[in-house]
């Protein structure tokens, strides 16, 4: 068993223990101690990381796990003999980042139960931003704009509030009378956070000593997840490097349009509402376009046995949606087939189409030609490998 140091004080970044035991695996060595500041990965929360210092040495710690037995065992660079005695250091920049999400999710998941009694099932706290998993009444896995700003500022009225939050074990007579959150999952050795009197749970993590430390929290995002709310969120120095990274974007889009960045929106929907203009316009000219070709092509067209008139053309500049507008332009003429191709890098565009006066099946010829695609009997259109794919289609036709 192992003396947990940050039970006692989480701000301790330094110690002094003996090495009690020694393993490997595929992993690596392990390394037991009779004390440790480092905490080990559980609850949602990272591992700690640092350094083990003995005989002018020093090792990484690169990973820390607790057994069934409460022993904590420190995953380090190089082999320590049984009875070492070492100096611990955490690394204090990741331990604080992780007490300040592990803290901002207590205030997080304490709001969103006092306002919408959402029970919160599962916690994560990743590299950039956090997550927690909330199940809420009636199976509810959004909230509204505004229910999702109650939420944020309830909980950084409570930040704001610089609660003292305290940790401790209670007895068993206490255990019974407390208010918490939620039930503890163990049976014995209960260790409850309390922050203020608005939060109160039962939890094995590293914290603030005062809401006040964990700054602020934002909620990036909420999203429905394994039949869950999932909210994201990021609090203290994470938040304000979000609002910074937010604000650099604001501020470069702002330059782009000389706005702004409290006149960004007006000026990103006049440019909307221009590029729908240009839209629409560039909609009528190729309509337009597609219509003057479509006419020439007619004029060209080759006369079929049976009375019905042969368009066969190759258009370099063409995409799928050109092909199809000139082929509907042209089929608008009685008695008119219409054979188009134009060349990709992946393949030659292929579009087959007839008046209805006019007579074969279209989809039939596509596959008879070799083209993978579909369509109606009037109309169809695919892709060829063989860039004399009309030429082939038009053989087929005549016959």
């Amino acid at each position: 068993m192992t003396d947990r140091i940050y039970y006692v004080d989480a701000y301790q970044k330094q110690f002094d223990a003996t090495a009690t035991a020694t393993r490997k695996d595929a992993d690596g060595v392990w390394i037991a101690l009779d004390r440790s500041a480092f905490y080990p990965t559980g609850g949602g929360q990272p591992h700690d990381t640092g350094t083990l210092r003995f005989l002018e040495r020093a090792v990484q710690v690169t990973d820390v796990l607790a057994d069934e037995e409460n022993t904590i065992w420190h995953r380090v660079t190089t082999p320590i003999e049984k009875g070492t005695a070492v100096r611990g250091e955490i690394d204090w920049v990741r331990r604080w980042d992780h007490m300040q999400q592990h803290g901002g999710e207590h205030i997080l998941a304490g709001s969103i139960w006092h306002l919408f009694q959402g029970i919160t099932r599962g916690l994560h706290l990743g590299k950039e931003s956090s997550t927690i998993d909330v199940k809420m009444p009636f199976g509810r896995l959004h909230l509204t704009q505004e229910e999702t700003k109650q939420l944020e500022d309830l909980a950084n009225e409570r930040i704001m509030s610089d609660a003292p939050i305290r940790c401790w074990f209670p007895s068993q007579d206490e255990l019974r009378t407390l208010p918490l959150r939620k039930e503890a999952t163990v049976d014995h050795h209960v260790r409850v956070v309390a922050a203020g009197d608005f939060e109160m749970v039962p939890c094995g993590g590293t914290h603030p000593s005062s809401t006040g430390q964990l700054g602020m929290i934002k909620i990036v995002e909420i999203a429905p997840s394994r039949g869950s709310m999932r909210i994201q969120f990021v609090a203290g120095m994470r938040a304000l490097q979000f609002f910074q990274t937010c604000m650099d974007a604001v501020h470069l889009s702002g330059a782009q349009l000389s706005a702004s960045a409290v006149t960004l929106p007006q000026a990103v929907k006049k440019m909307m509402d221009a590029n729908d203009a240009l839209k629409k316009e560039n909609t009528a000219l190729k309509a337009e376009k597609a219509q003057v070709l479509a006419a020439e092509l007619i004029a060209g067209a080759e006369p079929l046995q049976g009375g019905d008139i042969l368009i066969k053309a190759v258009l370099p500049d063409a995409d799928m949606n050109t092909l199809r507008d000139i082929a509907l332009h042209a089929v608008k003429q009685s008695r008119v087939i219409v054979l188009l191709a134009a060349p990709s890098p992946d393949g030659t565009l292929v579009t087959f189409a007839r008046a209805q006066d006019a007579k074969g099946d279209m989809a039939l010829l596509l596959r008879q030609s070799g083209t993978k695609g579909g369509g109606r009997a009037d109309f169809a259109r695919g892709k060829a490998g063989d860039p004399d794919i009309l030429d082939v289609a038009a053989a087929s036709l005549k016959q």
